[in-house]
């Protein structure tokens, strides 16, 4: 694409291959299949483009949303550009883009539209801004607020609830939490309150957010997922949520250590880990870290990175962990220390961490048990044990589909391709059947 093509109508107009006068043209046609009459030329399509005019809410938008066979309800929610399609870069941290950016992730799961993942370089460039920026005061409001202190309750409570409930019942869940933060997105953009009402509207806007990407990311839906945790990293932002942002930049560090981008995942955490300050905020971020490096080869840095998850581990604190980190634990620490170790080659000592990991995991933390274990298979598949390893998965396998976690079924069918060169054992045999059953 010519890098002169910045705006997305442009983009849009260029994919389909049309010149200015060609959309223009289209959007003639379309206004008189609706009994409209309609100047658009394609000198008008470019004053667009260049932000010299804006198309009309009222009827030039509505016309030219048709044209692109975008539905309306993206023009009515976003706003012009936002729904446009094309917008594969972050929005810019602000006040005024903690709403937007709600928008376009709660528009992201009606499936509307095509969603471009946002690219390594403006993830970045995104976390760069964010080491650099602080959040703005809130405006102090003339009028009483509307959000009374008992609907704010009501709306933490419930939220923390669902958020609770969102990793073992995704499916019970999924719905409410895209209404209860779309309810918190209204109550930001159409209500009045304090200052403190307000952060604490960003906060649980960020905390939703987040938690809808991490379902997202379960089910491979990424652009999506970048969305979420896009808007909320603006609203922890907006909401003065130092650790919380940088829990959601190392979110999508994982992301994109998931998509094979380590390079890019340490550059981010190497953004946030100086600015966090609870100590389990900044062990859960030096042990990403250390699994970006350990993809990277970088043992002696990927070494350095565990000894500081470790220590601050055992560092004491006053405060209770975030609840987005309160989950961090020793069996954590072990675990995915011990899957650094099998990226380096250290066989011997990765399965003694990872046993130590799955023992310490408490029951309730299923899904992580499960990933764990497909850790551990694909590290005995690896070093030509595939019996251990046919036996390991299928625990993770069982587990993931009791739960119903699609990433961790999708985590043992990727190593399917492995298992069929030992199809012959008896034990690897039954998996691929059972493999074959849920595909």
């Amino acid at each position: 694409m010519d890098d002169e093509i910045r705006h997305p109508l442009a983009y849009a107009r260029n994919e389909r291959g049309w010149p200015q006068e060609e959309l223009a043209r289209r959007i003639r046609q379309a206004a008189k299949r609706r009994g409209l009459r309609s100047g658009t030329r394609g000198s008008r399509v470019s004053k667009w483009e260049t932000g010299r005019a804006t198309p009309d809410e009222d009827e030039s938008q509505p016309l030219i949303a048709e044209v692109l066979g975008i539905d309306y309800a993206a023009v009515a929610h976003l706003g012009w550009p936002n729904w446009l399609p094309g917008q594969d870069n972050p929005l810019p941290l602000g006040p005024h883009n903690a709403v937007p950016s709600l928008r376009e992730a709660l528009m992201s799961s009606l499936d509307r539209r095509s969603f471009i993942a946002y690219t390594s370089g403006s993830l970045a460039a995104l976390a760069h801004q964010w080491t650099v920026t602080e959040p703005r005061r809130f405006a102090r409001l003339t009028t009483p607020g509307e959000v009374d202190a008992e609907m704010l309750d009501w709306l933490e409570e419930t939220g923390t609830e669902l958020i609770r409930l969102a990793t073992e019942r995704r499916q019970r869940t999924r719905h409410l939490l895209n209404a209860h933060l779309t309810t918190v997105t209204e109550f930001i953009s159409e209500s009045q309150y304090t200052p403190t009402a307000g952060q604490r509207l960003h906060t649980l806007a960020a905390s939703l957010a987040q938690a809808i990407a991490w379902q997202h990311f379960d089910e491979r839906r990424h652009a999506s997922a970048g969305r979420y945790w896009h808007a909320a990293l603006h609203n922890a932002h907006t909401g003065h949520q130092r650790d919380l942002g940088a829990g959601i930049l190392s979110d999508l560090a994982y992301q994109l250590l998931w998509l094979k981008d380590a390079r890019t995942a340490a550059d981010i955490l190497e953004h946030a880990i100086p600015r966090t300050q609870h100590p389990a905020a900044r062990s859960l971020l030096h042990l990403r870290q250390a699994r970006a490096l350990a993809v990277l080869d970088e043992g002696g840095l990927c070494h350095r990175a565990l000894t500081a998850a470790e220590k601050a581990l055992d560092t004491p604190s006053y405060d209770p962990a975030p609840a987005w980190c309160s989950w961090m634990s020793h069996a954590d620490l072990a675990a995915d220390s011990g899957r650094c170790l099998a990226n380096l080659g250290q066989r011997r000592q990765a399965h003694q961490l990872m046993d130590e990991g799955i023992t310490l995991l408490p029951a309730t933390r299923s899904k992580t048990r499960s990933v764990f274990l497909t850790y551990q298979a694909e590290t005995y598949l690896r070093h030509g044990e595939p019996e251990i390893a046919a036996a390991t998965a299928t625990r993770s396998l069982h587990l993931a589909s009791r739960i119903d976690a699609p990433r961790c079924v999708t985590m043992v069918h990727d190593l399917e391709p492995e298992l069929s060169r030992y199809a012959h054992l008896a034990s690897v045999g039954e998996l691929l059947e059972e493999l074959r059953a849920v595909s």
